[in-house]
């Protein structure tokens, strides 16, 4: 169980697009938005995860064009998060940056989050407890939720502290947009990955 543990914490502390986003709503839009965030987020996980222990991830992933019609997805979706933490704070286009992310945009985020399949996958699949497998879920499940919410939360907490920092408006958009651009790394190094596959 405590490898169980390890790999928990270093597959969700590394910076994905649920940990980055989560920082960057905090960043950007304060505790309140940041915590309806991270509560889609967390339901999210949980929705994939089952998705995952039950097969039905693995049997609709299996179809190759509707993977590439997930990943475009994902991409898009991705960059249109990526754009809100960056404009955060100005005014005009047609994002309205003004609308923070909130529990809708952390839930669809999950969905189409390929880290959060394959998390998921290599969590529930691999380091059996040697106990009954319904057991064995129950126990993942326990164990996974534990350590994933502190961490976002302390990642939406680093968010906050630099919004507290309460910085001038162009230092603050820097952070922004060093943060937006941190997630379209993250996109860019999935589809790079999705493509090599």
């Amino acid at each position: 169980m405590l490898a169980f543990a390890a790999a928990v914490f270093f597959l969700i502390i590394t910076p994905g697009p649920g940990v980055l986003s989560t920082a960057g709503v905090g960043a950007s839009y304060g505790r309140r938005a940041g915590l309806f965030y991270v509560t889609g987020l967390f339901l999210g996980t949980n929705i994939v995860a089952i998705l995952v222990v039950s097969g039905v991830a693995a049997a609709v992933l299996a179809w190759g064009p509707l993977r590439v019609i997930l990943m475009i997805a994902s991409t898009l979706y991705l960059l249109y998060l990526a754009s809100k933490i960056a404009l955060a704070g100005a005014r005009g286009g047609f994002i309205h940056p003004e609308t923070a992310p909130g529990l809708k945009e952390g839930l669809l985020l999950q969905f189409i989050n390929p880290k959060a399949y394959a998390v998921n996958t290599v969590l529930f699949s691999g380091f059996p407890f040697g106990t009954s497998l319904p057991v064995e879920i129950a126990l993942k499940f326990v164990i996974v939720n534990a350590i994933w919410v502190p961490i976002h939360l302390l990642w939406l907490q680093a968010g906050i502290a630099i919004r507290a920092m309460d910085l001038p408006g162009p230092v603050q958009r820097r952070i922004n947009v060093a943060m937006a651009a941190s997630m379209l790394i993250v996109v860019a190094l999935s589809l790079w990955r999705g493509l090599a596959a």
